[in-house]
């Protein structure tokens, strides 16, 4: 498994999805889940499966109507990694930028 070069929102939203349905989370779910587009969601997806943090397989049965789904899963080193990701970034966005102090006399 590979670290994620970057962690942007939309890549804390679709592992977030991911977590919340951790059997089997398929595309358009991901997309509703994150609130995020399908050009965001698919790529983000895309990243995750090269780095070995998601598996994926396209649906066996044809019993409903529309085109197949295809499935992605968190793998077994890549569940602990997003729920540690999403922790540690919605942790950073909670916490208050800290403005830089002033040095004296330069206050207006």
């Amino acid at each position: 498994m590979e670290p994620l070069t970057r962690i942007t929102a939309a890549t804390v939203d679709v592992l977030d999805a991911l977590l919340a349905h951790p059997d089997h989370c398929w595309g358009l779910l991901a997309i509703k889940r994150s609130g995020r587009p399908a050009g965001t969601v698919y790529p983000v997806l895309d990243r995750l499966e090269q780095a070995g943090w998601v598996e994926s397989h396209w649906e066996d049965s044809n019993d409903r109507s529309g085109p197949r789904r295809r499935y992605y899963r968190l793998t077994g080193e890549g569940a602990p990694q997003a729920v540690s990701t999403v922790s540690e970034f919605r942790e950073r966005s909670r916490r208050p930028a800290v403005a830089p102090a002033l040095r004296p006399g330069l206050a207006s």
